[in-house]
């Protein structure tokens, strides 16, 4: 009799006794709000690739004699003070970066970024000219079933030209795709994560930072700093 009620049990719960997944049962159920069901192992295991990694960089950095490849790794301080710029928490400690060079020049950077989108992460990579400024987003892969018109020109245009001292948040200077998102929200905050990354291991420390123009300027006292510039 304990093994029939154990055997139930385990049928319940979509497995057989041998630990099994029971046959039309999906062990990883996924729900989605806006579709009202779970989604199907077609939608689960989608996977859309755009261009590799070394495609991405011949695109953003497509001028540069040179190409290096660095590591960033974050102490638990220098994540501290990323986070509190752009206003929320990430698990990373260390990204990989492409640096273009010409000559003793650089013309730019790249960076690959994993973010979550609605169910799955998607793979892009945001260029970074030498002012600090974004030039490019580029997808690479997109995981989900719906929304890789995020990956489309007409949509990521939207960040050419944004630096660290924009919002790049949705509604605000980003304007919104129907259907996707949860993505668009997520590049937006990747874009800005990596101008914050470029503005503070790179561009600070060539004194051509966020914080270079406002060092420059005159003391306005206390009221200068109530009231802003």
């Amino acid at each position: 009799m304990f093994a029939r009620v154990t055997l139930i049990a385990c049928m319940t719960m979509g497995f057989s006794i041998l630990g099994f997944p029971l046959p039309g049962w999906a062990a990883d159920r996924v729900w989605d709000n806006e579709l009202k069901r779970n989604l199907t192992d077609e939608e689960l295991n989608h996977a859309e690739v755009f261009m590799s990694e070394e495609e991405a960089v011949k695109i953003i950095l497509p001028k540069s004699q040179r190409v290096r490849k660095e590591v960033i790794e974050l102490t638990q301080d220098k994540k501290t003070l990323i986070e509190q710029r752009i206003g929320w928490k990430f698990p990373e400690h260390a990204f990989e970066l492409y640096i273009g060079e010409t000559g003793e020049k650089i013309d730019g950077y790249a960076m690959v970024h994993n973010t979550i989108g609605k169910h799955k992460h998607m793979t892009y990579m945001v260029g970074v000219d030498a002012k600090g400024a974004c030039s490019d987003v580029e997808l690479l892969v997109f995981r989900e079933a719906r929304g890789s018109e995020v990956g489309r020109k007409r949509f990521n245009v939207q960040y050419e030209g944004k630096t660290v001292s924009d919002p790049i948040r949705l509604n605000k200077d980003i304007i919104n795709i129907t259907g996707a998102t949860m993505s668009a929200r997520s590049i937006s905050a990747g874009v800005k994560r990596v101008l914050v990354l470029v503005d503070e291991f790179y561009l600070k420390p060539a004194g051509i930072g966020s914080d270079t123009v406002a060092a420059r300027k005159p003391d306005k006292g206390l009221f200068g700093t109530f009231l802003g510039n």
